[in-house]
């Protein structure tokens, strides 16, 4: 039987809520005679490590992450993984509403927007892709009015398709939940029985890959 490269399931919620970590990016610096510097960025997009085994403290949960772990066959299955301090298109802390971000401007024939999160304002603003958004979560506003028909979302992909093309000049908008793909960092599970009922796994390294 085949396995996949991806599975929809994800890292158990409660687990990922003492995760540490966030965005990494690459970036070659070049430092002249002169004193200037010239900077490139080797990756468009950033990308994102977690360390999540400051929140395996029971030995159920122990258990919990041994199954999931197996089940991924270690690095080789990537998941859903939902970070704590960066899983929705509104700002921290606020609702999601149908009007977070910006997905593009109709013009009579295009039916497909892809999800995004913006990251700062102006042409200066980093433009985040969501290929695994929350299907249930997702609010859409075309014109500047909410809709709840007319468009399908592929949750594997975070595209938005119409049933028929926005009005040219209208904007499309839309607010969500998402997760981020991730794999294991490594293919060990290093495993401490601290004490009886209790228990350890130091590190439990992830790191986002595009799926």
């Amino acid at each position: 039987m085949a396995i996949p490269s991806f599975c929809d399931e994800r890292f158990p919620l409660r687990l990922s809520l003492s995760t540490s970590g966030g965005p990494e990016r690459r970036t070659d610096i070049v430092r002249l005679s002169t004193g200037f510097e010239n900077r490139n960025q080797r990756q468009r997009h950033s990308a994102r490590r977690y360390d999540a085994g400051s929140g395996v403290k029971a030995l159920a949960d122990l258990a919990l992450v041994l199954d999931f772990f197996e089940a991924r066959r270690g690095r080789l299955v990537a998941f859903r993984f939902r970070d704590p301090f960066d899983h929705a298109s509104a700002r921290f802390g606020l609702p999601v509403t149908a009007f977070d971000q910006t997905l593009g401007v109709g013009d009579g024939q295009r039916t497909e927007f892809a999800l995004v999160k913006r990251y700062g304002a102006g042409e200066g603003a980093y433009e985040r892709p969501i290929c695994k958004p929350v299907a249930d979560t997702l609010r859409v506003a075309v014109g500047g009015t909410q809709t709840g028909a007319g468009f399908a979302l592929d949750a594997a992909t975070g595209l938005l398709r119409f049933d028929a093309p926005p009005v040219a000049g209208a904007a499309v908008t839309a607010g969500f939940l998402f997760d981020v793909p991730v794999r294991f960092y490594t293919d060990h599970l290093a495993i401490n029985l601290a004490a009886f009922e209790a228990g350890e796994i130091p590190t439990i390294p992830l790191i986002e890959v595009r799926a």
